[in-house]
């Protein structure tokens, strides 16, 4: 992103804007749930943790935009510091490459039960990392 240094209040907002997008997200890749687009539920899923994840780093003063650079300060900043479980670190992983195969893999095709599988634990991982967000 490289944004410019930002006054509290523009980091307050661009936290919200990220969780708001992470909120979005989840309601997203339920309609393409219920639609029968299982593919696009998990890309959304993904999208919806990366978003939140991006809100939580922000929060903390910490400016990465790529989704390896994302994934990796969130692991170094809080997994590894024990702030978040592992479970939640593997939830982040899994979805990208989950979305990785659905976006770019011929025949990879999701089902309604992976995405069942996956919608709780993304739900719990944008839970926990917009409480640690919010509580910083």
């Amino acid at each position: 992103m490289n944004e410019p240094t930002l006054t509290p209040e523009q980091r307050s907002d661009l936290v919200d804007y990220f969780f708001e997008r992470a909120h979005e997200s989840i309601e997203e890749a339920k309609y393409l749930r219920d639609g029968g687009y299982f593919n696009g539920a998990v890309t959304s899923l993904y999208y919806a943790c990366f978003n939140a994840s991006r809100g939580l780093l922000t929060a903390n003063g910490i400016d990465t935009s790529t989704h390896h650079g994302v994934k990796t300060m969130i692991s170094m900043e809080f997994i590894r510091k024990g702030l978040l479980s592992i479970e939640h670190g593997a939830t982040l992983n899994d979805l990208f490459n989950q979305r990785q195969a659905s976006d770019y893999e011929a025949y990879a095709f999701r089902d309604a039960s992976s995405v069942a599988f996956l919608l709780p634990k993304a739900e719990a991982f944008i839970e926990a990392v917009e409480s640690l967000a919010r509580n910083n």
